[in-house]
């Protein structure tokens, strides 16, 4: 069953880790820094085992602003936030950027804790309950319970049991579908197990036995172990804090911050696109290109916002952005995010990823910006099938296959299936390839179709003697190259349509007919009247173009082509033409010579022909190859017998 993470957050020394003590008995400070300081430097995991049987796992927070970093971190993954707040301080600066970083990522459900009730007069308590409660008004707290409690005393503790529970039981617990991911929070390695990850599993679920990949450098590791809060699990779920035992990576590859997923569901991009809300609190404008902090799962990378249609933004305002990072993140779009500035270092605002692979986006003139509204339009609409047809679009000739699709959108197994049929079915999206259910937009076959279609015009205009073009030399003139199996897809569209004829190894549009002129026509009699009386000794094209001299060597060569074409000339070899009838005639002739003596050799070959042996061993070849004969050793006798 999918686990519900409870997170903390407030201002340093408020009693997050008292709290958590309290509620379950586990002390989330680890380190010895943390016990020698008194404060939570790193993230902190507990559990607590709730009257509905369920586990709520638990993520305690560092509350002080030099630890922010780590705090988002944690906070990446939490379904409900515990908000504490010190009765004796109430609200102070970490408290609102606590508060400001929960809304960023999405948080909607949780509860506000007034801790330390013990060292304050009722009458204070009550003055900072207002308070607290006005700070909270509008969001999605407004509502939430809230409680008074000593982590000392214990008071009110059973109450923020009740009260968990109580949420616990009213939610509709859904699997999550699609590729396991899970957010890197720690990496470390155990004598006799290995290099060991931890984090908070956001999707699917995986076993033990099978592959994980890390990326964005997309490094594979086998699972040797899970764990989920100290119990050896075989497999898991969305929501888990888990502990995964690997083999076949060091712990020096991974980073905090990668993300571990089923292999190749994720595409890692230093372009994402996003809609961003910059911070009411925010005391000056946002420009253009400003370099920034980006939070996404528990990595932060340095990266620059570009304004996709202003050049400067107001505190409070919402605006499509792109960000450039410094290197590659792996996320999926629905995934949230936080920016913090560069320097001084502040949290200032933060949204949601909407493309998790696009191009780098243009914002230079008016159309530029129009058209990148149009497309944030398309991102925000309930329309699957627009945003499908957007990325089938961007990714041009190259497609995109199926699973590709699926982690561009979100969209996984049968809802994508069922998603597909409607654009598939009415010719929108075309798959090119069935077996990698590869898919292009229509349009982008449309317009390779149309340029196919004047490069063979082109072709025939040049070359009216020829009756078509060969396949890959007309592929070679796509640019850019077009690979095989679409350019053939495309190819067969077109003869459907009867827009094109395929011939062979060659094709041509279905008016095309070779053409000659008069003196073109006179050209093609005597030429074939040249080789005709020179035999089976035909003569070179050198000759050819000597005896032509008054036609151009390209005129020529197109007739002599024509003439191949027609069959009334033969090539047997590169340098070698003759003129059928003379072969068939030899062809006649060695068939006699081998009925009557049971073979011929080259000898008794050049006896009969009176060649040399210039045309006699490329004839005897080309009888071999046109299967009239078989060669046996320095013997040729007839194939059929």
């Amino acid at each position: 069953m999918r686990e519900i993470i409870l997170g903390t957050a407030g201002h340093v020394d408020h009693g997050k880790t008292s709290l958590i003590r309290a509620l379950t008995g586990i002390e989330t400070d680890r380190l010895k820094e943390e016990k020698q300081r008194g404060i939570t430097i790193e993230l902190g995991f507990a559990y607590l085992d709730l009257p509905c049987g369920h586990r709520l796992g638990i993520v305690d927070v560092p509350g002080h602003e030099k630890f922010i970093r780590n705090m988002v971190a944690g906070a990446a993954g939490m379904d409900m936030v515990a908000f504490i707040i010190a009765a004796d301080e109430g609200i102070m600066p970490q408290t609102r950027e606590h508060f400001d970083i929960c809304r960023l990522l999405g948080v909607q459900d949780g509860l506000i804790i007034l801790t330390k009730k013990d060292m304050v007069e009722e009458d204070w308590l009550e003055m900072v309950q207002d308070d607290v409660r006005e700070f909270f008004t509008g969001s999605f707290l407004e509502e939430a319970p809230m409680l008074t409690v000593s982590s000392t005393t214990g008071e009110g503790i059973d109450e923020v049991k009740s009260i968990l529970d109580e949420k616990v039981r009213a939610i509709n617990f859904q699997e999550e579908f699609g590729p396991f991911r899970l957010a890197v929070d720690r990496v470390f390695s155990m004598k006799g197990f290995g290099t060991v990850i931890t984090g908070t599993s956001l999707s699917g679920r995986i076993a033990v036995g099978e592959d994980l990949m890390f990326y964005p450098g997309k490094l594979l590791a086998k699972i040797r172990g899970i764990q989920v809060h100290g119990r050896d699990r075989d497999v898991v779920e969305a929501g888990h804090r888990t502990a995964i035992n690997l083999q076949g990576i060091e712990k020096e590859e991974i980073n905090r911050g990668d993300l571990a997923a089923t292999p190749d569901s994720m595409v890692p991009s230093t372009l994402l696109d996003a809609d961003l809300h910059y911070l009411s609190t925010n005391t000056k404008e946002l420009k253009n290109r400003v370099q920034v902090r980006v939070h996404v799962g528990t990595k932060e990378i340095v990266g620059r916002v570009v304004l996709m249609e202003d050049d400067v933004i107001s505190p409070g305002q919402d605006a499509d952005i792109q960000l450039i990072l410094q290197e590659p993140a792996a996320v999926w779009p629905g995934d949230r995010f936080v920016i913090r500035s560069y320097s001084p270092i502040a949290t200032i605002g933060g949204g949601v990823i909407l493309n998790n692979a696009p191009p780098k986006r243009k914002r230079m003139v008016e159309r530029d910006r129009a058209h990148n509204q149009e497309i944030f339009s398309i991102y925000k609409s309930e329309v699957v099938e627009e945003k499908m047809l957007l990325f089938l679009r961007e990714s041009g000739l190259q497609g995109i296959t199926a699973e590709q699709l699926s982690t561009r959108l979100g969209v996984f197994g049968k809802k994508l299936k069922k998603q597909l049929q409607q654009p598939v079915s009415t010719g929108k999206i075309l798959v090119v390839e069935s077996e990698s259910q590869r898919l292009v937009a229509a349009p982008v076959v449309e317009k390779l179709g149309r340029t196919i279609l004047t490069l063979l015009t082109a072709y025939h205009n040049d070359n009216p003697l020829k009756s078509g073009l060969a396949r890959e030399e007309l592929r070679s003139q796509l640019k850019p190259r077009v690979d095989q199996k679409l350019f053939q897809y495309t190819l067969n569209a077109l003869t459907k349509k009867e827009l094109l004829v395929q011939e062979g190894a060659d094709v041509r549009l279905p008016d095309h007919e070779v053409t000659l002129q008069m003196d073109e026509k006179e050209m093609q009699e005597n030429i074939g009247s040249l080789y005709k009386k020179a035999g089976l000794r035909p003569p070179n094209l050198k000759d050819v173009l000597t005896t032509f001299g008054e036609f151009s060597e390209k005129q020529i060569r197109q007739v002599i082509n024509l003439l191949l074409q027609k069959g009334t000339l033969v090539r047997i070899n590169e340098s070698l033409i003759f003129h059928a009838a003379e072969l068939e005639q030899l062809a006649g002739q060695v068939t006699e010579f081998i009925n009557r003596e049971g073979e011929i050799d080259a000898p008794r070959f050049k006896d009969m022909t009176g060649l040399t042996r210039k045309f006699s061993i490329p004839l005897l070849e080309y009888f071999d190859k046109i299967k009239l004969t078989i060669r046996v050793g320095d013997k040729r006798i007839l194939r059929k017998s």
